[in-house]
């Protein structure tokens, strides 16, 4: 008696399927998976959006103000210096070139704390270990969330720098305080502002990675970005000459000489402070990424 035989259905169908080519995990894959956890969480697109807004509306106010203290200057009120009246010394045309960047104090909080939210919370809430299963080597899924926040922080601070521009320009106008895009240091200043936001969310990142929590990676940021530079240079830069020759080397002040239009002799030029901050933002990811790859998450 003849009997046929059948391939067992499982077999049936993979020989349907055919190769699984293409299949697995590469760094593609894992950059488009974390662009996903973040644009789609509506909190995290709310801020970003906020952060453009109020970073072009800080800059309106100080062109604003500038315009009123240029308005005193060419008035008979107040001398210059004196009481009620603009200090001494002070230039609204020299400043008023730093108005597309004014609004970086602003963006540089809300930044570096979403870079610190972004992965710390990962471990708050446990997601970190279905990212590392998912992504067994840990190093690109680490690299692809810094990639990811460094684009968003990029955009958002070189857009708002030049939307900054745009807005101020009409205010300034009215002072003669307006200058061209294509005045020296201006554009590479505004896509500066851009580098500016992208080294802070990489320090960022590292804070919150090594340190796991999420209130103590903000707090530290914050630190590290406004509170050490303060006190360094208004309570300890008398004890000592070299403090405030080392204080040029904190990420936020090489940061300030990133992004200026043009630099004094004694400090560090645009690509120097360039180079300090890049030097900051790598030496964190690379010690986040050892650390990472052997701590258990």
């Amino acid at each position: 008696m003849a009997t046929s035989t059948h391939p067992a259905p499982n077999q049936e169908s993979h020989r349907k399927a055919g190769p699984t080519s293409g299949s697995g995990v590469n760094f593609g894959r894992v950059l488009k998976s974390e662009w996903i956890k973040v644009t789609t969480v509506p909190s995290t697109v709310i801020l970003i959006a906020s952060t453009v807004v109020v970073m072009v509306g800080l800059a309106a106010l100080f062109a604003w103000a500038l315009s009123i203290t240029q308005q005193d200057l060419g008035s008979s009120g107040a001398p210059e210096g004196g009481t009620g009246g603009p200090p001494a010394g002070f230039d609204p045309a020299s400043q008023a070139w730093g108005v597309p960047a004014s609004g970086l104090i602003f963006g540089q909080l809300l930044i570096a704390s979403l870079a610190v939210v972004l992965i710390a919370s990962e471990w708050a809430t446990g997601m970190i270990r279905s990212t590392m299963v998912a992504v067994p080597k840990r190093s690109p899924a680490l690299l692809a969330k810094n990639a990811i926040i460094a684009i968003i922080a990029f955009v958002v601070g070189s857009v708002s720098a030049f939307l900054s521009y745009l807005v101020a320009q009409p205010i300034l106008a009215g002072e003669d305080l307006d200058f061209a895009i294509t005045t020296e240091g201006v554009l590479p200043s505004i896509l500066n502002s851009g580098s500016y936001l992208a080294f802070i969310a990489i320090i960022s990142m590292g804070i919150g990675t090594l340190l796991r929590n999420t209130a103590g990676g903000v707090v530290t940021a914050v630190a590290l970005f406004f509170v050490v530079p303060e006190i360094i240079v208004n309570l300890l830069s008398g004890l000592a000459d070299w403090i405030p020759d080392a204080a040029r080397f904190l990420p936020t002040n090489a940061g300030e000489q990133l992004i200026a239009i043009s630099t004094e002799g004694d400090a560090l030029t645009q690509l120097q402070g360039g180079l300090v901050m890049g030097a900051w933002a790598l030496v964190l990811l690379v010690i986040s990424l050892i650390v990472t790859k052997k701590r258990d998450v």
